[in-house]
């Protein structure tokens, strides 16, 4: 049984944090950040927003999108980095928020920014077991996790929410294959140890600054992210018979441009054929890859017929791939 997608949806707070804003808190510029990163803007949530509004948001989003309601999902995967509380699990909360009936939901969390494509491969799978519909959402609140006074790692993010409505009945895209890996060795490359067991919050997390220091070798993430993005590319193309030359538009996770670009080249391809949106919302983890769907559905960036890639990674350290026919 084949899995379809049936809405999309997005949402992005309001609240608009610029480099300049940012120049003004650290030692940075609008020009060393954008020569960097390729990014201008992000967004920042509100005190009055968390995880789950914006993950509830998004979900709205797509529903009407598919035109469905609450009462016609089966199942909730969240993927997300930034719970909105230890336990129990965000997609316990957005299913009472949406006022869905007593259906399974959970967490896909740790997968850092390649969760949303894995989530997507597991509700495939669901769907091909067995006919059901399947709300699957990238949600991220960064800015309330890490240091924002960390020059290296704070400027690269923001918050946001994607989601998509998939399902069994044929309707505007199918999803052809997705393939997902992991390698363990290179944890240490991209981490938030504290506030596990290894680390727990305490006094001594407080003290010294572990409690919210995102740690990041950027060398080592750009070699290892432009190398398996590039390469679950080809490989989720080739299990389908297909290549780079048959894409219409590839949609890569949108941790930063320079990333971007690298893996543009490594794939061959024209600047028109990938999305980009990283200079107005950063890096927002596992929402970068279903917001951008969103809008580049809405801009017309998509038409019937088109194969859609869609590529990321994340900590873990995780990526992912998957090829869509609209």
């Amino acid at each position: 049984m084949a899995a379809h997608l049936m809405g999309f949806g997005r949402y992005a707070p309001e609240r608009i944090i610029t480099n300049d804003d940012w120049a003004a808190r650290v030692d940075t510029s609008d020009e060393w950040i954008t020569q960097r990163t390729g990014i201008k803007r992000r967004r920042f949530a509100d005190d009055d927003e968390s995880t789950m509004t914006m993950a509830v948001a998004a979900a709205e989003h797509a529903l009407k999108d598919a035109d469905l309601v609450a009462g016609d999902i089966d199942e909730i995967i969240v993927a997300t980095d930034t719970p909105e509380m230890m336990t129990p699990d965000t997609a316990a909360l957005v299913q009472h928020q949406l006022g869905c009936g007593n259906i399974p939901t959970y967490d896909l969390g740790g997968s850092g920014c390649a969760g949303f494509v894995q989530a997507l491969d597991v509700a495939k799978a669901r769907i091909t077991v067995a006919p059901k519909t399947v709300l699957v959402i990238g949600v991220e609140l960064i800015s309330r996790m890490i240091s924002l006074d960390d020059r290296a790692t704070a400027v690269l993010f923001g918050d946001a929410a994607g989601a998509v409505v998939a399902g069994p009945s044929a309707a505007r895209a199918e999803v052809l294959e997705v393939i997902s890996g992991t390698d363990g060795a290179h944890a240490e490359i991209l981490t938030l140890a504290a506030g596990g067991t290894r680390n727990p919050f305490n006094s001594g997390s407080l003290e010294s600054g572990d409690y919210n220091r995102l740690v990041m070798d950027g060398r080592k993430v750009f070699v290892e992210a432009v190398r398996r993005m590039s390469e679950a590319s080809v490989e989720v193309l080739d299990r389908i018979g297909k290549t780079t030359s048959d894409v219409a538009l590839v949609i890569p996770h949108q941790a930063n441009k320079r990333i971007i670009d690298a893996v543009r080249k490594q794939l061959g391809l024209a600047d028109e054929r990938v999305y980009v949106n990283v200079h107005e919302y950063g890096n927002t983890g596992s929402a970068t890859v279903p917001f951008a769907l969103s809008e580049a559905v809405d801009e017309g960036r998509i038409g019937p017929g088109d194969l859609v890639l869609l590529t990321a990674f994340g900590a873990g350290f995780h990526w992912a791939a998957a090829a869509i026919q609209f």
